[in-house]
């Protein structure tokens, strides 16, 4: 299976610093998104601590072992919490986490926060992630039969889980055997606060470029707004 990929980061209209960092090692098979926390200090320093840590992790791990990711997200997570006792220590630091691992055709995905991943296959768009904001958790804890989570309209977004709490997070984990024609997107909140799904999925059904997709998409987002920054990594299978 031959991999082609390619990652873009705008600093968007509004923002005076970009508090994203992305992963595309394609020597380690390593790809993904960080986002800092919007509200708290040191969002950048975060996403760069988390990213780095992943990165140093895997390239030193064996090719041929298999990677335990909520172990390398749980490092990641110390990591920052390290830092932020130095950089914020009364307020703490974090960032969204959304990456994944290719070892011999197989995809195995680790998601933290509202940073998403797509998968485009078979001319449909999957979105691979769950936000883990307020809102989302009060209706999983409703399906399960549980006492669901207050939140107030204002603050329905928060996150419930990030790279910097002062527990592990809880990593959702997704896996799967890349099939030719495959195309994955990984991005932060800047991209799909901007671009609906719909718009996505044309991307990535046109995409012969990884690069030039990226372009397009980040350009559409900023043509919207730009409200955030934007980050995104693409990753398209091919024989």
């Amino acid at each position: 299976m031959r991999l082609r990929s390619a990652a873009l980061t705008d600093i968007g209209l509004h923002r005076r610093k970009n508090e994203d960092r992305f992963l595309c090692l394609p020597e380690y098979g390593l790809y993904g998104v960080a986002d800092g926390i919007g509200g708290l200090p040191a969002g950048a320093e975060a996403a760069a601590q988390t990213t780095e840590t992943i990165a140093a992790l895997v390239a030193a791990h064996p090719l041929n072992q298999p990677l335990d990711l909520p172990a390398i997200v749980a490092s990641a997570n110390a990591a920052v919490l390290a830092l932020a006792r130095t950089l914020s220590p009364f307020y703490g630091m974090g960032c969204t986490l959304t990456f994944c691992c290719v070892r011999h055709d197989l995809l195995h995905l680790a998601h933290v926060g509202d940073s998403r991943a797509y998968l485009y296959s078979g001319h449909e768009l999957s979105c691979l992630t769950s936000d883990h904001s307020a809102e989302n958790e009060s209706r999983r804890r409703q399906a399960r039969g549980e006492p669901p989570l207050e939140y107030t309209h204002a603050n329905r977004l928060a996150l419930t889980r990030c790279i910097g709490q002062e527990s592990p997070p809880e990593v959702d984990e997704w896996r799967r055997i890349i099939q030719p024609g495959d195309r994955y997107l990984f991005c932060t909140d800047g991209l799909t606060n901007m671009v609906p799904e719909s718009e996505i999925a044309e991307h990535l059904r046109l995409c012969q470029y990884p690069h030039e997709t990226l372009r397009s998409l980040l350009a559409r987002a900023n043509a919207r707004g730009g409200l955030d920054n934007i980050t995104a990594v693409l990753l398209l299978a091919e024989k």
